[in-house]
């Protein structure tokens, strides 16, 4: 495996990794023999069965049926089919194998080298169009593995046809030599020019109808509500008729190619038998070289398939070669823990609220503190360092922040609550909630912490979320908290209970806070205000 550290490995470096492993796996080198014994009996089979058909006529016109061997022809046919039929199972059973085992540690691997990665070079990859283009073209991956044994399979048994053309004179075997080393090229040149523009663009079509839906899907409740479910329908079925149009383009291009192999065996037969009768070969000699070729050309089929799929690997693997950004480069030096916000300093423990209209910029002022983003204007600075200039490591070491829309996983309560620190006993947890005021509501939730929560959450309200989450940033421990709007969805009690637990929680721990509401109760926690 590669020996880059993990903080340095990119995309491409996960995918070259696990490709290569998966070709070093028992299971596909297994695949990879039976593969090639299996088209090895292919060629045999047609080609004894040739022999053995025309010479049994031959022998029955001459009179000598009681001379030919019968037995031992036969017997080879009925062996060559049944490792045939065998190979293929074995060969289809573990290359899956294989390829399931790789495909399970690449995307583990990829989404290890994501999570790894500072927040603020894959942005793009946190929505629908990242996630559909991420998984589709992990998906793609699947082929190259699978298809893998077509190379030995196809050079194994180009060899034996070649072979069992030489009986028929050297001049017939060398001709199909040439023409078995002529097909894959010839096949080659047609995919570059039907097939693999029309698969990289069917490819990103497909990718992209997924970001659509999977963004359309995550709106549902308001496409419903402003009635627009003609105009986002319309807009669906035209990005869908595009991606059939494009696989439409695909699929005749992918016919050119398999015509071209349709043709390619009967078209060697014929030349090979041509060349053996002119070389003057017996009639049984011609139809084993003849059909010998004929299995030759069929054992290459499936390398020329997969060379029809080269495309659209190619483009899955452009894609994932800058999956995760660039590594990051030498980060600034934090030298103390003071905060400068816009020329507001605030040593550690200060408070400030940022207060302003809407669209002014305030969530991305803390999103950009957190490490989330980079494009807040105002000038940010931790220990003398710009926060842009900082590691994403440096960041999430110091600030915990409670979004507008916080994000919950689908596990429980106490999951939810342990991705600050996993490990944390439940006395932490409830004290945790009981400073979010959210306690009471877990109690008489009837499985307590071990409730589980679904996907988003969705039995939890607004107010309920945000306060999960509050409490899942006090137990982060970091030095300063960031809230953004932390009262939202709640009723004026709870918000004044919950203002006042936080405000003894921060005096009791030293913690700093900076905070965005257009609400009057949180801003008690502040000692300054900043406005936008």
């Amino acid at each position: 495996m590669n020996a880059l550290p993990p903080e340095t490995l990119t995309g491409s470096d996960v995918l070259a990794d696990e490709l290569a492993a998966a070709g070093r796996t028992r299971g596909l080198g297994r695949a990879a023999w039976v593969a090639a014994l299996a088209a090895m009996a292919g060629v045999a089979l047609l080609g004894v069965a040739g022999w053995f058909l025309t010479g049994a006529a031959l022998a029955a016109g001459a009179g000598a049926v009681a001379g030919f061997n019968y037995l031992v022809p036969s017997a080879t046919i009925r062996l060559a089919a049944i490792v045939r039929t065998g190979g293929r199972y074995f060969e289809r059973l573990w290359s899956h194998e294989a390829a399931l085992a790789s495909l399970a540690r690449v995307r583990v691997g990829l989404f290890g080298s994501l999570a790894r990665r500072d927040p603020r070079t894959v942005r793009d990859l946190m929505l629908g169009d990242g996630v559909a283009r991420l998984t589709g073209d992990v998906d793609v991956l699947e082929d190259a593995i699978i298809r893998a044994p077509a190379r030995p399979a196809a050079l194994a048994g180009g060899a034996l046809a070649v072979v069992l053309a030489l009986p028929a004179g050297i001049l017939p075997a060398l001709a199909l030599a040439a023409g078995l080393v002529a097909l894959p090229r010839a096949a080659g040149l047609v995919a570059r020019r039907l097939v693999d523009a029309p698969a990289a663009d069917a490819a990103a079509r497909l990718s992209g109808l997924k970001a659509l839906v999977t963004d359309q899907l995550a709106a549902s409740a308001e496409i419903a509500v402003y009635g627009l479910e003609d105009a986002v329908a319309a807009r669906v079925m035209a990005d869908a008729a595009a991606m059939d149009a494009g696989r439409a383009r695909l699929v005749r291009g992918e016919g050119w190619l398999s015509g071209l192999l349709v043709a390619a065996g009967p078209a060697l037969a014929a030349l090979v038998a041509g060349l053996a009768a002119a070389s003057g070969a017996g009639a049984a000699e011609t139809a084993l070289a003849a059909l010998a070729a004929a299995g030759g050309a069929e054992a290459q089929a499936a390398f020329v398939r997969a060379r029809g799929r080269d495309g659209a690997l190619a483009a899955a693997r452009a894609r994932l070669e800058g999956l995760g950004g660039a590594p990051a480069g030498a980060a600034a030096t934090v030298s103390g823990e003071e905060l400068e916000i816009d020329g507001r300093r605030l040593a550690p423990g200060g408070r400030l609220a940022i207060i302003g209209p809407s669209g002014r910029g305030k969530t991305r002022l803390l999103e950009t503190l957190a490490g989330w983003r980079a494009d807040a204007p105002q000038p940010l600075r931790l220990g003398g360092a710009d926060v842009r200039d900082l590691d994403f490591a440096a960041l999430s070491a110091r600030f915990a922040l409670v979004p507008q829309a916080p994000v919950l996983i689908a596990g429980s309560v106490a999951d939810n609550l342990r991705l600050a620190a996993p490990g944390l006993d439940e006395a932490a947890l409830w004290a945790a909630l009981e400073v979010a005021c959210l306690a009471d509501d877990v109690r008489a939730m009837g499985d307590g912490l071990s409730t589980w929560l679904g996907e988003g959450a969705g039995q939890l309200s607004g107010g309920q979320r945000k306060r999960l989450a509050l409490a899942r940033a006090l137990l982060a421990g970091r030095p300063w908290l960031l809230l953004d709007e932390p009262s939202e969805g709640l009723d004026a009690v709870t918000e004044g209970e919950m203002v006042r637990r936080l405000a003894d929680w921060l005096a009791r721990t030293g913690t700093g806070v900076i905070l965005a509401s257009h609400r009057a109760g949180p801003l008690r926690l502040a000692g300054g205000v900043l406005r936008l």
